[in-house]
């Protein structure tokens, strides 16, 4: 599976889940186990990339804007919802988190934000098609730490400052 099929399937099961995360990642399970072991490793290894790669301050700073706190949980399941709001939008965020203010059409933090079990998708296609775990994906060690300048989340003018149009659309008064 190359980049352009993981994006495609990304997107597909988005648009046929009505963007709804945990449809999308019932849907991503169903469509991986139609899939053989090897092409489930790696979509497994393009969705842990980007997962990795997502791993920003100024990510987690959008994180608790949109959802009005993130703890490392939340930002954790935040990451691999970005990633399944598809190619443009998770590009566009990790290049430039602030774009998000454009990217985003609207946000719900009681629906959006929590994509936790995309990020499960492709451990559980391969159990179910294999009987056994995924294998190691051979992919760096994940950052410790996250990818950036520091902020304190508590300080809503730093928020502001570090991305003021996504502060402005969605905390602005």
């Amino acid at each position: 599976m190359d980049e352009t099929e993981f994006w495609e399937l990304i997107d597909s099961t988005r648009q046929e889940a009505d963007s709804d995360p945990q449809e999308q990642a019932d849907l991503l399970v169903e469509r991986l186990t139609q899939l053989d072991p090897d092409a489930v490793t790696y979509f497994a290894r393009h969705f842990e990339s980007r997962y990795n790669r997502a791993y920003q301050w100024d990510l987690w700073a959008a994180a608790w804007i949109l959802l009005d706190g993130a703890s490392d949980d939340v930002f954790d399941a935040f990451r691999c919802w970005l990633i399944g709001q598809g190619r443009e939008v998770f590009e566009g965020a990790a290049h430039d988190a602030d774009a998000l203010a454009e990217l985003l059409d609207d946000f719900d933090e009681e629906l959006d934000g929590d994509g936790e079990e995309l990020g499960f998708a492709a451990d559980e296609a391969y159990e179910q098609l294999t009987g056994a775990v995924l294998p190691d994906l051979g992919l760096p060690e994940a950052p410790a730490d996250p990818e950036g300048v520091a902020l304190d989340m508590e300080d809503a003018g730093a928020l502001a400052d570090r991305l003021p149009r996504l502060w402005d659309r969605f905390r602005g008064e």
